[in-house]
């Protein structure tokens, strides 16, 4: 059988960025920090992911001082969530061809 990965959002292919989308699509919000510390990665490459999805607008940065510190939120945006919606109904999709 033929499997055809057409649906499947190229922004999505790299694992961090899917567990970028996967905590923000679970959580209101997210700090730059808190993410770091959950994915297990390093500033330069957190950066550069987070980056790739701002551009695709799926997700919105908030920067914020608490205190004298600077605090960068993520979110999800609309467009983003439903876009990594679609990448998971394409990914059960494979799963479903591949059993049948």
């Amino acid at each position: 059988m033929k499997v055809t990965l057409t649906n499947f959002d190229k922004a999505f292919e790299n694992r961090i960025r899917l567990q970028i989308m996967s905590v923000l699509v679970a959580n209101e919000s997210y700090d730059f920090n808190s993410l770091k510390e959950l994915l297990d990665v390093t500033d330069g490459n957190l950066a550069s992911h987070l980056k790739a999805l701002e551009k695709e607008e799926y997700i919105t940065v908030n920067k914020s001082f608490l205190g004298r510190k600077p605090n960068t939120k993520y979110t999800a945006s609309p467009l983003g969530i439903q876009a990594f919606k679609k990448h998971l109904q394409e990914l059960e999709n494979l799963i479903r061809q591949q059993r049948a």
